[in-house]
Protein backbone atom coordinates (compact mmCIF):
# COMPACT_ATOMS: atom_id res chain seq x y z
CA UNK A 1 0.00 0.00 0.00
CA UNK A 2 1.35 3.18 -0.88
CA UNK A 3 0.97 5.51 1.97
CA UNK A 4 1.25 9.47 1.52
CA UNK A 5 1.33 11.77 4.62
CA UNK A 6 0.87 15.73 4.02
CA UNK A 7 0.96 18.22 6.76
CA UNK A 8 -0.69 21.39 6.44
CA UNK A 9 -0.18 24.54 8.94
CA UNK A 10 1.61 21.44 10.97
CA UNK A 11 4.96 20.43 11.25
CA UNK A 12 4.88 16.45 10.52
CA UNK A 13 7.48 15.06 13.38
CA UNK A 14 8.83 11.33 12.47
CA UNK A 15 6.35 9.80 15.47
CA UNK A 16 3.43 11.55 14.23
CA UNK A 17 4.18 9.80 10.28
CA UNK A 18 4.86 6.61 12.13
CA UNK A 19 1.40 6.95 14.07
CA UNK A 20 -0.59 7.51 10.95
CA UNK A 21 1.30 5.00 8.76
CA UNK A 22 0.72 2.32 11.37
CA UNK A 23 -3.27 3.23 12.27
CA UNK A 24 -3.91 3.27 8.35
CA UNK A 25 -2.04 0.09 7.76
CA UNK A 26 -4.65 -1.90 10.09
CA UNK A 27 -6.71 -1.29 6.81
CA UNK A 28 -5.42 -3.91 4.88
CA UNK A 29 -6.83 -6.68 7.03
CA UNK A 30 -9.81 -5.95 5.50
CA UNK A 31 -8.35 -5.90 1.68
CA UNK A 32 -5.61 -6.85 -0.03
CA UNK A 33 -6.15 -4.00 -2.87
CA UNK A 34 -6.06 -1.14 -1.15
CA UNK A 35 -3.79 0.71 -3.53
CA UNK A 36 -3.09 4.04 -2.37
CA UNK A 37 -3.91 5.82 0.76
CA UNK A 38 -3.52 9.83 1.50
CA UNK A 39 -3.68 11.32 4.29
CA UNK A 40 -4.06 15.68 5.24
CA UNK A 41 -3.23 16.93 8.89
CA UNK A 42 -4.05 20.38 9.28
CA UNK A 43 -3.99 22.99 12.39
CA UNK A 44 -6.62 25.44 12.54
CA UNK A 45 -5.98 27.63 15.69
CA UNK A 46 -7.23 24.99 18.39
CA UNK A 47 -8.58 22.77 15.75
CA UNK A 48 -6.86 19.71 14.27
CA UNK A 49 -8.00 17.87 11.52
CA UNK A 50 -7.44 14.48 9.70
CA UNK A 51 -8.56 13.59 6.81
CA UNK A 52 -7.88 10.48 4.60
CA UNK A 53 -8.70 9.16 0.91
CA UNK A 54 -7.99 5.39 0.45
CA UNK A 55 -8.46 3.42 -2.74
CA UNK A 56 -9.80 0.35 -2.72
CA UNK A 57 -11.32 -1.70 -5.93
CA UNK A 58 -11.10 1.39 -8.22
CA UNK A 59 -13.47 3.13 -5.11
CA UNK A 60 -12.34 6.28 -3.15
CA UNK A 61 -13.36 6.22 -0.03
CA UNK A 62 -12.88 8.90 2.49
CA UNK A 63 -13.19 10.32 6.26
CA UNK A 64 -12.22 13.09 8.12
CA UNK A 65 -12.03 14.03 11.93
CA UNK A 66 -11.49 17.50 13.88
CA UNK A 67 -10.67 17.26 17.57
CA UNK A 68 -8.51 19.56 20.16
CA UNK A 69 -5.27 16.71 19.59
CA UNK A 70 -4.36 15.55 16.40
CA UNK A 71 -3.77 11.74 17.48
CA UNK A 72 -7.33 11.96 18.63
CA UNK A 73 -8.22 13.52 15.13
CA UNK A 74 -6.08 10.48 13.99
CA UNK A 75 -7.50 7.77 15.75
CA UNK A 76 -11.56 8.93 15.61
CA UNK A 77 -10.52 9.32 11.45
CA UNK A 78 -9.53 5.48 11.44
CA UNK A 79 -12.57 4.58 13.32
CA UNK A 80 -14.81 6.35 10.52
CA UNK A 81 -12.61 5.21 7.72
CA UNK A 82 -12.82 1.80 9.35
CA UNK A 83 -16.82 1.54 9.33
CA UNK A 84 -17.28 2.28 5.92
CA UNK A 85 -14.15 -0.42 4.74
CA UNK A 86 -16.15 -2.97 6.75
CA UNK A 87 -19.63 -1.72 5.37
CA UNK A 88 -17.90 -1.72 1.77
CA UNK A 89 -16.95 -5.51 2.41
CA UNK A 90 -19.68 -7.21 4.05
CA UNK A 91 -21.71 -5.38 0.90
CA UNK A 92 -19.55 -7.27 -1.60
CA UNK A 93 -19.98 -10.40 0.38
CA UNK A 94 -23.69 -10.26 0.26
CA UNK A 95 -24.04 -9.57 -3.69
CA UNK A 96 -24.06 -12.17 -5.47
CA UNK A 97 -20.87 -12.34 -8.30
CA UNK A 98 -22.46 -10.34 -11.24
CA UNK A 99 -22.13 -11.67 -15.24
CA UNK A 100 -19.15 -9.97 -16.63
CA UNK A 101 -20.68 -7.75 -18.77
CA UNK A 102 -19.13 -5.15 -21.17
CA UNK A 103 -17.80 -1.53 -20.62
CA UNK A 104 -19.77 1.51 -21.42
CA UNK A 105 -17.94 4.60 -21.57
CA UNK A 106 -20.28 7.69 -20.72
CA UNK A 107 -19.78 11.37 -21.60
CA UNK A 108 -20.79 13.40 -19.35
CA UNK A 109 -21.07 17.46 -19.85
CA UNK A 110 -21.09 20.23 -17.25
CA UNK A 111 -22.76 23.43 -18.18
CA UNK A 112 -21.86 27.03 -15.96
CA UNK A 113 -24.90 27.83 -13.54
CA UNK A 114 -24.44 31.43 -15.25
CA UNK A 115 -25.40 30.73 -18.57
CA UNK A 116 -28.68 29.08 -17.28
CA UNK A 117 -29.56 32.37 -15.74
CA UNK A 118 -29.86 34.91 -19.01
CA UNK A 119 -32.90 36.86 -20.26
CA UNK A 120 -35.39 35.57 -23.45
CA UNK A 121 -33.35 38.22 -25.50
CA UNK A 122 -30.13 37.11 -23.97
CA UNK A 123 -30.63 32.72 -24.86
CA UNK A 124 -30.08 33.41 -28.70
CA UNK A 125 -27.00 35.00 -28.41
CA UNK A 126 -25.37 33.16 -25.12
CA UNK A 127 -26.00 29.14 -25.29
CA UNK A 128 -24.90 27.50 -22.07
CA UNK A 129 -21.10 26.47 -21.85
CA UNK A 130 -19.45 23.39 -20.95
CA UNK A 131 -17.14 23.96 -18.56
CA UNK A 132 -16.21 20.14 -18.43
CA UNK A 133 -16.36 17.55 -19.68
CA UNK A 134 -15.56 13.57 -18.78
CA UNK A 135 -15.70 10.20 -19.49
CA UNK A 136 -15.32 7.07 -17.48
CA UNK A 137 -16.51 3.70 -17.66
CA UNK A 138 -19.78 2.43 -15.96
CA UNK A 139 -19.87 -0.32 -13.77
CA UNK A 140 -22.98 -3.16 -13.47
CA UNK A 141 -24.38 -3.37 -10.15
CA UNK A 142 -27.21 -3.44 -8.17
CA UNK A 143 -29.45 -0.70 -6.94
CA UNK A 144 -28.33 -0.90 -3.54
CA UNK A 145 -24.54 -0.98 -4.24
CA UNK A 146 -24.94 2.34 -6.28
CA UNK A 147 -26.14 3.41 -3.76
CA UNK A 148 -23.47 2.55 -1.19
CA UNK A 149 -20.66 3.25 -3.72
CA UNK A 150 -22.41 6.93 -3.92
CA UNK A 151 -22.18 7.43 -0.70
CA UNK A 152 -18.40 6.14 -0.37
CA UNK A 153 -17.05 9.04 -2.93
CA UNK A 154 -19.63 11.40 -1.66
CA UNK A 155 -21.28 12.38 -4.72
CA UNK A 156 -24.75 13.70 -4.94
CA UNK A 157 -25.57 11.38 -8.04
CA UNK A 158 -23.97 8.05 -9.82
CA UNK A 159 -24.35 6.97 -13.20
CA UNK A 160 -24.17 2.87 -13.34
CA UNK A 161 -25.10 0.17 -15.28
CA UNK A 162 -28.43 -1.83 -13.79
CA UNK A 163 -27.19 -5.34 -13.30
CA UNK A 164 -30.89 -6.23 -13.24
CA UNK A 165 -31.90 -4.49 -16.43
CA UNK A 166 -29.33 -4.14 -17.90
CA UNK A 167 -29.97 -0.20 -18.55
CA UNK A 168 -27.72 2.89 -17.60
CA UNK A 169 -29.58 4.07 -14.61
CA UNK A 170 -28.74 7.32 -12.41
CA UNK A 171 -29.27 7.07 -8.90
CA UNK A 172 -29.23 10.72 -6.97
CA UNK A 173 -29.12 12.05 -3.52
CA UNK A 174 -33.23 13.78 -3.13
CA UNK A 175 -32.87 17.29 -1.00
CA UNK A 176 -34.94 15.04 1.55
CA UNK A 177 -32.28 12.63 2.10
CA UNK A 178 -33.64 9.96 0.26
CA UNK A 179 -32.77 8.37 -2.90
CA UNK A 180 -34.29 8.65 -6.58
CA UNK A 181 -33.81 6.45 -9.42
CA UNK A 182 -33.54 7.61 -13.01
CA UNK A 183 -34.52 4.38 -15.30
CA UNK A 184 -34.94 5.42 -18.56
CA UNK A 185 -37.03 3.90 -20.94
CA UNK A 186 -35.83 2.34 -24.56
Amino acid sequence: MNIQITGKQIELTEPLKQYAEEKISKLSRYFDTIMDAHIVLSVNKHRQKAEVNILVNGINISAESTTHDMYASIDTMLDKIERQVKRYKNKIKSHKPRQQAKDIVVNMNIFDADSFETSDAEVADNEPQIIKSTSFKVKPMGVDEAAMQMNLINNEFLVFRNADTDQINVIYLRKDGNYGLIEPEV
